[in-house]
């Protein structure tokens, strides 16, 4: 399907055009359309790929999607939702919905001390086109629900006022249209060796390369809805790896490592005689299976036999190791007859390079069998459904090539066994898999958040979740035998749904593995031991019991605390403590995607770190959408992200906290109003007795939000507690001095700039990186902090290299509200 309808709203009477169009061979030219799953006549809309309804009543409203179909097979749309308005009925309300802030710590708003104000926002929901307005199949920015309006707040706070922009009204606007990124690393699953200069396709056309560190970064392309690319590398030491990427529909870039399979050292074979070579090789275990061939089975491309020395080279990805999940290929999905893409459980996938052993020129093979051992199945019902399937590079769906059915046979001395047999013609280069279809499946609502308090308000969007679905061991849910397939979501506004095998008779029939990654940040699973607590969990007795959940580390302190594994228990529909999450059947997406956040869900959060963000224009960094264009924002560009920082080096016997202050410098517009606050705490250096380092942001200095003049940030470091400057890095200061103005540096608690329009780098202890995901530009800019080079990437501080300013502080630390009560009220130039 490359074109699927899109979601529109319109007020009743006026008309509506949905279009959807495949693509296949033979090329689809029969088009069916649904409306809330229910076959529309076609003899009265007149369809075919495109669908008129007019004069729209408001039962018309619902979800609409389209078939394509050819004697080749079938496709479904993705289902687009139309919103029919009554006569004057908003589609925008004016008033803005609940947004919640944090405050300063020194800022508590009531007498519980909370520190959350409301900032309000507007939900990006589409408007309601005017008839002019209302474009048929082409592009369509279309019209959202947005800001308006703002209004300024000075908020009482410690005897100063801290100013906020609130929004006051909301209206219709053309839909913000962010860019849609994916970006990652390319390296080997075995050795962590980057794929160099590594070609990319989505489809079949190629996008680009991998860098020199196997980084990459590839736009989405409006309209899609499953982004598959296909990463090549041109000295054919690795198999091709087809990955079917998650990315957020909103705007942002994810972050994702890609692991590519090494392929294995060919081996010589005779051409003229018949060949086994088996399939899965792991330490102790018997092959999955193997695959013969026959004498004379391989063929040039013409179909000529030949019959000499052929090179083969065999890599067989074995679901009994663990670790091969993160390297497996597509994400083990097939259309079945109604068009609907479903899911796979893999028993092994192998590619095959066959070449002539003098030329090296590629070979096909004619018929071969592929035989599978029935004894490494241990389903039952899976001996009857197992087939053979190829992977189509462009689609990344696998597509069946035959159905594997039982024959007696022998290996050598060894008894006799059952084997599943099937054969194949070996005619390109394509990945295969021996797989069933599954159709028990679930769903497993999931949430991330800024912190371990799991505020409603403090979600996280953007986060990429993964589950691999596991094959444990009968009795043993935490021994898992094998993995069977994985899914990837990214969240959005209300947590993710992932799709799951399930099990409603065996609790422990299938378990799952969970993690979740925030630009290559790992976030952090609630624990499971020694206590598990189902009010931090997020899920209720007594179905958490039967979840049987279990943080990596349960029985080892010493492992990672980033994933947890559950049981996939099919709820029971007439067991009332199972109808409420975190699991839920496979046809009740809709009641997952739009569950409350006070319904049972398993959650992550970001470890959380003394580390403390104000912008006086409110943005949430996981959501573009979110973005207003004012003078006073921190990114002032939504389309590029540029991060900075300056690195503190601390004498004292502890770590303190450092604040930045950042107002305007040099802009008629912004001179000496707020941006923002940062608040970090330094990192002790192991190596250096009583030293540690701070890596503190501040707001870059450039163009603003209306790119026509800049500003230079003036920006105020300021250490916690009784501390005077040092130092200040000599090349910075001479920087400074070249660039007037100069601020002055009269108080020796601080350190005051006009922030550097150029993007220094270590020696000045400036440290910059743009990106179009803020969240990815800060982690590599305070990696490279830490490191405190132009382009290394640590999490263990080096306090004394590429410092920008020293502070020795001899006291212990007053405490932080009243420190940065001072702070505050203190004159701008201080």
């Amino acid at each position: 399907m490359v074109l699927h309808p899109k979601t529109k709203v319109r007020v009743a009477g006026q008309e509506v055009t949905f279009c959807c169009k495949a693509s296949g061979t033979p090329v689809p030219k029969k088009y069916y359309w649904y409306h809330n799953g229910t076959l529309l006549e076609r003899k009265v809309h007149r369809y075919g790929s495109r669908l008129v309804l007019r004069g729209l009543a408001l039962e018309q409203a619902g979800t609409y999607h389209c078939k394509a179909s050819t004697e080749a097979g079938a496709i479904k749309s993705a289902p687009a939702q139309l919103t029919v308005l009554a006569q004057g009925q908003q589609s925008c309300k004016p008033e803005p919905e609940p947004s919640l802030v944090e405050l300063p710590s020194e800022c508590p708003q009531d007498a519980t001390g909370s520190r959350y104000y409301n900032v309000g926002r507007c939900p990006p929901a589409p408007c309601a086109d005017s008839p002019a307005d209302q474009s048929e199949c082409g592009a369509d920015a279309g019209r959202c629900c947005g800001v308006r309006r703002m209004e300024m707040r000075e908020i009482p706070c410690a005897g100063s006022l801290l100013p906020v922009k609130v929004v006051a009204e909301c209206g219709c606007g053309p839909c913000a249209q962010p860019r849609v990124l994916v970006q990652g690393r390319v390296t080997a699953a075995d050795t962590g060796e980057p794929l160099r200069f590594g070609q990319i396709f989505l489809g079949g056309r190629k996008v680009g390369f991998t860098g020199y560190k196997g980084s990459f970064t590839i736009e989405v392309p409006p309209d899609t809805q499953r982004l598959v690319a296909r990463f090549v590398d041109r000295q054919q030491r690795f198999v091709d790896a087809v990955k079917v990427l998650p990315f957020n529909r909103r705007g942002g870039a994810v972050y994702q490592e890609v692991k590519m399979l090494r392929k294995k050292e060919p081996v010589d074979l005779d051409g003229s005689r018949s060949n086994a070579i088996p399939l899965g090789e792991l330490s102790g275990r018997e092959p999955v299976g193997e695959l013969v061939l026959p004498a004379g089975a391989f063929l040039r491309p013409s179909g000529e036999v030949f019959k000499g020395i052929v090179k083969a080279s065999v890599t067989f990805l074995d679901p009994r190791d663990m670790a091969t999940a993160s390297a497996a290929s597509s994400d083990l999905s097939f259309t079945n007859a109604e068009g609907e893409i479903v899911p796979l459980r893999t028993y092994g996938m192998f590619a095959v390079d066959f070449r002539e052993g003098e030329t090296g020129a590629a070979l096909q093979t004619g018929p071969v069998e592929v035989r599978m051992d029935a004894g490494q199945v241990q389903m039952p019902e899976h001996l009857q459904k197992m087939k053979l399937w190829s992977l189509n590079p462009e689609t990344g769906l696998w597509e069946e090539e035959g159905v594997l059915r039982p024959a007696r046979g022998n290996r050598g001395k060894r008894e006799e066994r059952t084997f599943l047999v099937g054969n194949l013609e070996i005619r390109e280069r394509r990945l295969f898999n021996l797989d069933v279809p599954e159709d028990r499946r679930c769903f497993v609502k999931v949430r991330a958040y800024s912190n371990e308090k799991f505020n409603p308000y403090e979600q996280l969007e953007g986060v990429v979740i993964s589950l691999i679905n596991l094959e444990p061991q009968p009795g043993y849910p935490a021994n898992p035998r094998a993995w069977g397939r994985f899914d990837s979501v990214v969240t959005g506004p209300n947590g993710a749904c992932l799709p799951a095998f399930c099990d409603g008779q065996r609790p422990d029939a299938y378990s799952a593995y969970v993690t979740a990654t925030l630009g290559g940040e790992e976030l952090e699973a609630v624990a499971s031991s020694p206590k598990l607590n189902p009010n931090a969990v997020g899920v209720s007795q007594p179905y958490l019991g039967k979840l049987g959940y279990r943080r990596l580390d349960h029985d080892d302190p010493n492992l990672k605390k980033t994933a947890f594994q559950i049981n996939v228990a099919k709820p029971d529909p007439n067991n009332v403590d199972e109808t409420n999450g975190p699991i839920y059947p496979y046809r009740s997406l809709e009641e997952c995607e739009e569950a409350p956040v006070s319904a049972n869900h398993l959650r992550f959060y970001r470890v959380e770190v003394d580390k403390y963000e104000y912008n006086v224009v409110p943005f949430k960094e996981s959501d573009l959408t979110s973005w207003t264009g004012d003078y006073l924002s921190w990114w002032p560009n939504p389309q590029e992200f540029r991060a900075c920082f300056i690195k503190v080096q601390i004498e004292g016997p502890q770590e303190y906290m450092v604040r930045s202050r950042n107002v305007g410098g040099s802009h008629p517009r912004t001179r000496g109003q707020l941006y923002g606050l940062r608040d970090t705490r330094s990192v002790r250096d192991t190596l250096l007795e009583n030293t540690s380092g701070a890596c503190v942001e501040f707001k870059c200095s450039g163009m603003l939000f209306d790119q026509s003049l800049v500003d230079r940030t003036l920006v105020s470091i300021v250490p916690q507690g009784s501390c005077h400057r040092t130092a200040i890095n000599s090349l910075l200061r001479e920087y400074l001095s070249r660039h007037p103005p100069v601020a002055e540096n009269n108080h020796t608690a601080a350190f005051t700039m006009l922030a550097p329009v150029d993007p220094l780098g270590h020696n000045y202890g400036i440290y910059t990186v743009t990106d179009q995901n803020p969240r990815l530009a800060k982690e590599i800019a305070i990696g490279r902090c830490f490191d405190g080079t132009s382009d290394g990437f640590s999490r263990e501080m080096k306090a004394d290299a590429g410092t920008a300013v020293t502070f020795t502080c001899r006291e212990r630390p007053a405490g932080r509200e009243s420190f940065f009560q001072r702070l505050l009220t203190a004159p701008a130039e201080a």
